[in-house]
């Protein structure tokens, strides 16, 4: 009996013990959530929420304890109950600002990498476009508000020259991106798409953390950790590379070298150009990566040398003039990010950068070094998923001379140092999945100009139903003259020059496909002018110069409608015009074209394991200043077209033989004219076309991909 007694005893104060816990679980518009998890923390106690909203469970757990609520693609949250008095609850989830469809603001800017949440190209993209010939800068010249200024290859973006866009590596800048060239010849891009694993390229209005550029900024992010190791060997008609990538527990090396000659190229393909000695160049690149618990360790190397000997004909000139060029360039950076624990990231690097260059004109000789490194850091604390704040630094020195020795013996010298320092705070803030916003400002002070700007910049994002969305920016930009002007600081003072953007963004996007249309506003001002036939030492300058730059920006991706079919088609229209440089009126620069379109195909044909791609670029006429006609660069060329292709067929999974031919129709292209500095005897200045140094280019090569999974190969790099 007292065995009862007692089991009743304890069965009792087992119930007694017993609280029940229930409630609702809605959104923020009062719906109700079916399918919710809530559970005491700490104990096995809890329910899921019924198709309406409601829950209910019983506890034996006492005292103040936290419930947890959690369901898919809503932020979880924890609330103090005390069980000892427990009410009916109410919780009201508020929607993740982390899902795949949560709004992200993008106006500005085009991404391409496996990372980005909003990307309209592929890493493979950059590289597999025909007419791009493996430079990622041709690649990106078939974007949205590019031009394609095809005597010059750097990126001209909206109305801007090339130096107002920056380049920069894992966060760092590179102060010569380009390699060396001469008036008329394309550049083309130092870096190799190899190391290359994200690509952010932002048409105006970028962050706060950047600088030094009026228009623009490309970010390239060389890959965290390889899959294997492997190597790559690649035999081509201009020359020879080889790459190859070793992996351990913690670290990993990967590192690419090439020779590039054309003169075996050129001998068999006649070229518009007379060369002493064609283009040939060495280079190479290495990666190190170091994983921590914490962090990451990254150090970067390139370097390259370059040598070419042309005789370049001149109008009006007795005969040709001869360039011998050679070209030194060194390119180092260490980066080191890590998570410093209750959300706090931490970055730091530091860039350096050498440039030689040794010009012999005729008999004249041209010296010149530039030495440029950059100093960051970087802290970033998350809050919450809906605030995050970044803070930084960064020191720019530049230190540039140049000698021009004169046949007569007479040697003139030029040089400057120049250091910037600047600062920054910039907010991430989500208020829903539907709304963003991102605030910042960043101040910086020139000593070689003895100036200081302060720039604020902000980014709006809100999402429609139905996947668009639409981003408004807004930023004050500023950049210090180019080195043909600050090398003459000695004798003139300058300041930084001053751009202003505004740019509406429109962006749908659904599963492989993608339609993005942009309007843009930028306003320029203090620009340098000067007022002789070149800018030289004597000249008189000044920073009265202003301009504008105005248009729209469409681009749409399609990889859904035709099975192994992927194209893009971007349009660019431009209206802008400036006062600057020596101009005598406001006018549109001789780089810009008011239209530009580019269609880009890549198709896989199974049958032949081949990949066929097909680009064709077409912009109007751009000005030129005609002597012999009334107005300044009112003559226009004629309209540009070129028609590339590439076929990359696999011999097998490893093997890949690849070709590809710009210009395919031999359309006879004419960038603009060059005349004489003094009419003939009967008043007439002569005037010649300044065309493409070659009708198209042949390339052929055989790409040979030797790793562990006998899969990998260098599709990704053609």
């Amino acid at each position: 009996m007292k065995i009862f007694t007692l089991l009743f005893l304890i069965l009792s104060a087992s119930l007694v013990a017993q609280v029940n816990v229930g409630g609702t679980i809605t959104d923020a518009k009062g719906n109700p959530i079916p399918g919710a998890n809530i559970f005491i923390e700490g104990s096995y106690d809890g329910a899921t929420s019924a198709e309406d909203g409601t829950f209910n469970f019983t506890t034996s757990e006492t005292g103040v304890k936290t419930l947890t609520v959690s369901f898919l693609s809503y932020e979880t949250q924890q609330i103090s109950i005390d069980l000892g008095n427990v009410q009916p609850i109410t919780v009201k989830l508020r929607e993740s600002v982390n899902t795949l469809d949560a709004v992200v603001i993008n106006a500005g800017s085009l991404e391409a990498g496996d990372k980005a949440r909003n990307s309209v190209l592929k890493p493979l993209d950059i590289v597999t476009t025909a007419g791009s010939a493996g430079n990622i800068i041709a690649a990106l010249q078939t974007l949205p508000g590019t031009q394609n200024v095809g005597e010059d290859g750097r990126l001209f973006v909206r109305g801007g020259e090339a130096d107002e866009t920056q380049t920069f590596v894992d966060g760092l800048r590179v102060a010569q991106p380009y390699n060396a060239t001469t008036n008329n010849l394309p550049t083309r891009g130092r870096f190799s798409p190899f190391l290359f694993s994200g690509i952010a390229f932002s048409t105006g209005g970028y962050s706060a953390e950047y600088s030094e550029a009026l228009s623009s900024v490309l970010l390239l992010n060389t890959q965290d950790e390889p899959d294997q190791d492997k190597t790559d060997l690649s035999f081509m008609t201009v020359g020879l590379g080889v790459g190859h990538t070793k992996k351990w527990e913690k670290s990993s090396v990967s590192a690419n070298v090439a020779y590039i000659d054309l003169a075996p190229y050129q001998a068999l393909i006649p070229q518009n150009v007379d060369w002493n000695r064609p283009y040939q160049s060495g280079s190479g690149e290495v990666v190190y990566r170091r994983k921590f618990e914490n962090g990451l360790l990254k150090l970067y190397a390139a370097f390259d040398a370059s040598h070419f000997d042309i005789n370049q004909d001149s109008i009006g000139a007795v005969r040709p003039t001869r360039i011998n060029l050679k070209n030194n360039n060194l390119y180092v950076n260490t980066s080191y990010r890590a998570n410093l624990g209750s959300n706090w990231d931490f970055f730091t690097g530091f860039g350096y950068g050498l440039a030689k260059n040794d010009i012999r004109i005729e008999s004249d000789r041209v010296e010149n070094e530039e030495n440029a490194a950059h100093f960051k850091a970087r802290v970033q604390k998350k809050f919450s998923d809906r605030f995050k704040l970044s803070m930084g630094g960064d020191y720019f020195l530049t230190h540039f001379n140049e000698t021009y020795q004169f046949e007569r013996g007479l040697v003139l010298g030029t040089d400057y140092k120049s250091g910037i320092a600047a600062g920054y705070a910039e907010a991430d803030i989500f208020f829903s999945k539907n709304l963003a916003l991102k605030a910042g400002v960043r101040a910086s002070q020139n000593d070689l100009l003895d100036e200081g700007s302060i720039s604020p910049r902000i980014a709006l994002a809100y999402k429609i139903p139905k996947r668009g969305q639409f981003s408004f920016a807004y930023g004050e930009f500023s950049q210090s003259p180019n080195q043909g002007y600050l090398k003459f600081s000695k004798f003139h003072q300058f300041d930084n020059e001053h751009a202003t953007h505004y740019i509406l963004n429109y962006q749908y996007t659904r599963d492989k496909q993608t339609l993005r249309a942009e309007f843009y506003y930028k306003k320029y001002r203090d620009l340098v002018r000067y007022d002789s036939q070149t800018a030289s030492y004597d000249s008189f300058y000044s920073n009265d110069g202003f301009g504008y730059a105005k248009g729209i920006d469409l681009f749409w991706r399609d990889g859904r409608s035709i099975r192994n079919l992927e194209y893009w088609v971007s349009y660019s229209y431009i209206d802008t015009k400036r006062l600057y440089r020596n101009f005598p009126v406001e006018a549109t620069p001789s780089f810009v074209s008011d239209h530009t379109l580019s269609v880009v195909t890549k198709y896989w044909v199974e049958k032949w394991r081949s990949q066929i791609s097909l680009t064709n670029s077409t912009s109007s006429g751009r000005p030129y200043e005609n002597p012999n006609l009334p107005g300044y660069l009112e003559s226009k060329t004629k309209m540009y077209n070129s028609l590339s292709l590439s076929w990359a067929y696999l011999l097998s999974q490893q093997k890949i033989l690849y070709f590809s031919m710009s210009n395919v129709l031999g359309t006879q292209n004419v960038f603009g004219y060059e005349y004489s500095r003094r009419p003939d005897a009967n008043g007439i200045y002569q005037g010649r076309e300044i065309t493409p140094t070659a009708d198209r280019f042949f390339f052929i090569g055989f790409f040979w991909t030797i790793s562990s999974d006998k899969k990998s190969n260098q599709l990704n790099n053609l």
